[in-house]
């Protein structure tokens, strides 16, 4: 049987998040799931887990959290960002409140649980941040500059504290899924039509939006659980990969980002989006 450790995982009430709670459960350990939406949690209490309203652009509701579970258990091992959305629009067209409130729940939120948890797990000497990141942070689609800039944002913070967190006994891992098929898709196609409608970018626009569509309610992309095994392999493992990528297009779509001229790039994202 695996070590039992204490886990607080963010973005609980649903998809990925909500499925990796039930998986970390089952396999003994004592989780803490948070969320806004407290009635979506309910079915995880059958199963032994401790729910917990969050709002990651709330820093008291982060912190009353967090001291809660320090309260109950005296330590948190294991912290999974999870939380996230995307909203899809042409730079010019995202409004700055949209953008600012992309990088608050994307970014601020993350970090500042970050913040919030790293006290507790350098005085015990060990802990663990897992990131749900993504490839969004590694190459960039047109109408998704906002969504991109904080994955991109992700990916930098996290290197960071994985360099500055080594000597403390403290592992930074970053999740980073390529196609895998949730609602993401469908909500960020809505925000991109909705965004872009009666606009310049209108026909672009709802172009790459019935294609988000279509992907993401077809059987091509991988299944969710594909993220959720990442995620469970990056608790129990006793020395983690700074970085698991998996997904459709993951492995792929970077290489191709990374080896392609930066034109070749634009042009074959300009082909997709028909722009």
């Amino acid at each position: 049987m695996k070590q039992q450790k204490i886990i607080l995982i963010t973005g609980a009430s649903s998809g990925i998040g909500y499925g990796t709670a039930l998986q970390l459960a089952r396999q003994g350990h004592r989780v803490y799931a948070a969320a806004r939406r407290m009635e979506l949690m309910e079915p995880l209490r059958a199963e032994g887990i401790v729910t917990i309203r969050m709002d990651v652009t709330d820093n008291q509701s982060m912190s009353e959290a967090v001291q809660k579970i320090l309260d109950m258990e005296g330590r948190i091992d294991v912290l999974v960002n999870n939380a996230g959305y995307g909203y899809f629009g042409a730079i010019e067209n995202v409004t700055s409140e949209e953008a600012h409130r992309q990088m608050e729940v994307n970014v601020f939120g993350l970090a500042e649980l970050c913040r919030l948890v790293l006290p507790a797990m350098r005085r015990q000497g060990y802990g663990r941040i897992i990131n749900t990141s993504s490839i969004a942070g590694k190459l960039v689609m047109p109408f998704g500059g906002w969504y991109h800039v904080s994955k991109f944002s992700v990916e930098a913070l996290s290197d960071a504290l994985r360099i500055e967190m080594k000597q403390y006994g403290i592992d930074v891992v970053m999740i980073e899924p390529g196609g895998i098929k949730t609602d993401w898709g469908l909500i960020a196609a809505r925000h991109l039509a909705d965004s872009s409608t009666g606009t310049p970018y209108e026909k672009d626009a709802l172009s790459e939006a019935r294609l988000l569509n279509k992907a993401y309610s077809g059987k091509f992309l991988s299944n969710p659980n594909v993220v959720t095994r990442a995620i469970s392999r990056a608790v129990n493992s006793s020395r983690p990969r700074t970085r698991y990528r998996i997904g459709r297009f993951a492995h792929m779509g970077v290489f191709l980002h990374n080896i392609l001229p930066a034109r070749w790039w634009d042009a074959l994202m300009r082909g997709l989006a028909r722009l």
